[in-house]
């Protein structure tokens, strides 16, 4: 592979130019790896990748690296970018990573995994990459020995076969409209023969009676074809809308099924786009693969009949035909680097537009009005860049494309009006030919939009493979137990936890016992690694060292769904839904069980706030509804944990944002419903764990201290430093 041949990939989100690039990089030098993999290597998340992150994913599949400060030209004895092994990677305007692949004195040929292939001056270039002067960052990278060793994984493809399962189930419809499309081409066919009868028959003779019979015969033919397409676009709606909802159903049924840290290194933008994505291919199964049915049997049926006419003119047809199609391809090409860049700036709208509605608050507390809504124009200024490519690229397809077929148009008139001069065709046969040629361009176009329309599916399909090939948090293998089976205590083995290989440790060499049906309070100084526990128990992340078990059972070997089932849960960000209060406090039932309902708000001593409130429990919430204070949304989630009546209870600073008096309520309430019940509390405010059986107190990921209160009070140490600041108690 020359370098002029240099391959691209697109990032697929907003933040994976640095494993698209190294993506690249391994196709240039042989090896195809799926850019999901690459993620994962590069350890991305929500912070983006790093230059050490590509460097780590590098050296997974087998390269060297180093990362250098280097400027673009320096003496011969001295390393330069000039000098420096190609492709590499480059630290791009200071948030973003692009490859190099190419250079000479006064150039650069740049892969921008948001941007396409270019070739850029040296000023342009060194305005964008150089940090320091004339200096800039860059990963150099090289294979090693162990790169043609490794053998890079098969990975499963997500192309149209995917599809034919939405397909299926619509054939017979799908039949009936192809049935319409048939009888339509057959109507459509019947009008040259007319048009021509009308001058070589009608006019020649001077027969009017015979002219307004054939009219007549063409309005009848019209009203037909109008009948037909009114039937099929009926058939089509009916189709695409129940194909539309099962592909976004089986999309978010996916979504569901994916392990929790999958969310954390995927904006909210790139998913919304994803579904926006369906539609494109719901389009493209539908319309415009029933139209390419139509356009192609048009077209053959059409081409039969102009050859029978003249087989000079069909040649001429054929030809442009040729050149026309080889014009639209050439910008295929093009075009998907276009769609890809569209998707990011897309994407990144999206999110943006979100944090301005849930962050108004903020927004104008902070006086942040102008910061937020000139961010917003610089993605409007991107999109706009990008539409604006997306149309000249579509204007000169258009330009070149009508050339074409007004070329075409031009010579075929020449050619029959020579031949009706010849005598070697009538008059009427030439109107005919005019009508063959009319009818031919549709579709020619249709099959043009068909093309445009597969490509854009392909690309969807490429986005939504990303989703569709993830490993699933719950798979067969996994054990499901009974709910008697999961009553005992919680075992933490020497378990060490990170949330990136690159970052430290948030738990190490953890070992702790959580007595079944005890109290366990877990209290910590803030980044000790309390909430991330919680998280652990709760199966968000597989531990990285140890093991962590349920009664004997290792937690990783459990199907989730039939844990968590058993778990009551109350996280520091909560969600609350757009929904009435009931049903936002029977979420885990699909029916509202009211007496449930009013044990789980009497335990959460919110009762009295529902019952106060002019629609009691139907009462709208969350977005779509009433507001609620940051204390009366801790005692709904509460009261949702308790409405599970769960074996097990886990609570991330559940009571904190309430006054002592409420606290003091819902404690002595929580603490008779704990009975029998595994508890977990994390927890800063003394009223809180006190009463707990055992406390664990945290610092930096490590247990410093476990006990009950009066016994880690006496020892004088790390809690009793925590109670002492909190109360300021004295000696």
């Amino acid at each position: 592979m020359t370098l002029n041949s240099f391959p691209f990939y697109p990032q697929m989100d907003s933040m994976d130019c640095g494993p698209a690039c190294l993506q690249m990089i391994a196709k240039f030098h042989g090896k195809s790896y799926r850019l999901a993999d690459l993620r994962a290597w590069c350890h991305l998340d929500r912070e983006e990748v790093s230059l050490k992150g590509i460097a780590t994913g590098a050296e997974r599949i087998g390269y060297r690296t180093l990362a250098v400060k280097i400027p673009y030209q320096a003496p011969s004895n001295l390393p330069s970018l000039q000098t420096a092994p190609l492709p590499l990677v480059l630290h791009w305007n200071q948030n973003h990573f692009v490859v190099a692949y190419k250079l000479d004195k006064k150039h650069v040929w740049v892969a921008d995994p948001a941007q396409g292939k270019f070739k850029v001056d040296k000023t342009t270039f060194l305005n964008a990459w150089a940090q320091d002067g004339n200096q800039g960052i860059a990963l150099l990278i090289e294979k090693s020995g162990s790169f043609e060793e490794l053998e890079a994984p098969e990975y499963p493809k997500i192309g149209f076969s995917f599809l034919l399962s939405y397909i299926k189930p619509y054939t017979k419809l799908l039949g009936q409209v192809g049935i319409g499309l048939l009888l339509g081409s057959l109507l459509s066919l019947i009008f040259p023969f007319l048009t021509q009868a009308i001058v070589d028959v009608g006019i020649q003779n001077q027969n009017v009676g015979f002219i307004y019979l054939i009219l007549i015969g063409q309005l009848f033919l019209f009203t037909s074809q109008l009948s037909v397409q009114f039937i099929q676009n009926w058939i089509l709606l009916h189709i695409g809308t129940r194909m539309n909802v099962a592909l976004i159903s089986d999309f978010l049924a996916k979504l569901m099924r994916l392990p929790l840290g999958f969310f954390d290194a995927k904006m909210t933008g790139d998913l919304l786009q994803r579904i926006g994505d369906h539609r494109r291919i719901e389009s493209f199964l539908t319309q415009s693969t029933m139209s390419v049915l139509f356009s192609v049997f048009n077209l053959v049926i059409f081409s039969i009949v102009l050859l029978i006419y003249s087989l000079p003119i069909f040649l001429v047809f054929l030809a442009a035909a040729v050149l026309y199609f080889g014009w639209i391809i050439f910008f295929l090409r093009k075009r998907k680097e276009i769609d890809y860049r569209a998707f990011q700036q897309l994407s990144r709208n999206q999110e943006t537009q979100i944090e301005l509605i849930q962050g108004m608050q903020e927004i104008k507390l902070q006086g942040s009005q102008f910061k937020r809504r000139w961010k917003w124009t610089e993605i409007q200024a991107r999109l706009f860049r990008v539409q604006i490519s997306g149309l000249a690229l579509a204007q000169y397809q258009e330009a070149g494309a009508s050339f074409i077929n007004q070329l075409k148009d031009i010579l075929i008139t020449v050619l029959a009006a020579t031949a009706v001069i010849k005598g070697e065709l009538t008059l009427g046969m030439m109107l005919a030919i005019q009508y063959i040629i009319g009818q031919l361009n549709a579709p020619l176009q249709q099959l043009v939009t068909f093309i445009r329309a597969a490509q854009d599916a392909q690309i969807s399909l490429e986005r939504l493979g990303e989703i569709h090939t993830e490993a699933e948090e719950v798979t067969d293998h996994h054990i499901s137990l009974g709910q008697s089976s999961f009553q005992g205590d919680l075992v933490l083995d020497k378990v060490s936890f990170r949330y990136n290989e690159l970052h430290d440790w948030v738990l190490e060499d953890l070992s702790l016992t959580i007595p079944d049906s005890k109290v366990t309070a877990i209290v910590g100084a803030s980044g000790s690694g309390k909430t991330t526990l919680l998280k652990l128990l709760l199966g968000f992340y597989p531990v990285e060292k140890g093991q962590l078990k349920v009664n004997g059972f290792n937690l990783k070997q459990l199907n989730m769904d039939h844990w968590r089932e058993q778990c009551g849960v109350v996280m520091q960000d909560g969600f609350i839904f757009s929904d009435s209060i009931a049903n936002n406090i029977a979420e885990s039932d699909d029916q509202v069980d009211y007496e449930k309902l009013s044990g789980a708000v009497h335990a959460a001593s919110i009762d009295t706030f529902i019952e106060g409130l002019p629609l009691g429990y139907q009462t709208m919430i969350g977005a779509r509804g009433n507001g609620l204070s940051q204390g009366q949304k801790q005692r709904l989630l509460i009261a949702r944990a308790v409405y599970k009546n769960p074996q097990f209870l886990f609570f991330d600073e559940a009571t904190n944002a309430l006054d002592a008096n409420n606290e003091k309520v819902i404690v002595e309430r929580l603490n008779s419903f704990f009975g029998g019940r595994t508890v977990v509390i994390v927890a800063h405010r003394l009223s809180t764990v006190r009463n707990a059986d055992q406390i664990v107190v945290l610092d930096e990921g490590r247990i410093t201290e476990q006990g009950t209160h009066e016994e880690l009070t006496k020892k004088k140490g790390a809690y009793y430093t925590l109670v002492k600041n909190q109360l300021e108690l004295g000696n």
